[in-house]
């Protein structure tokens, strides 16, 4: 089986870096996270505060 030169497996090393780093730089700026909506907080009754010094 004949053996790869070292220059192969620093090109080889160097494109799948690049690759790796495109694919989490893309995955990072298009995942949309989902926000859960909660009706409690919707509901609530903001007081003002007295604050009795």
């Amino acid at each position: 089986m004949p053996q790869m030169a070292p220059i192969s497996w620093l090109l080889l090393f160097i494109i799948f870096t690049i690759t790796l780093i495109i694919f989490n730089t893309l995955n990072y700026f298009f995942y949309l996270p989902t926000i859960p909506k909660t009706t409690q907080s919707e509901n609530k009754i903001y007081s003002p505060l007295n604050w009795k010094w």
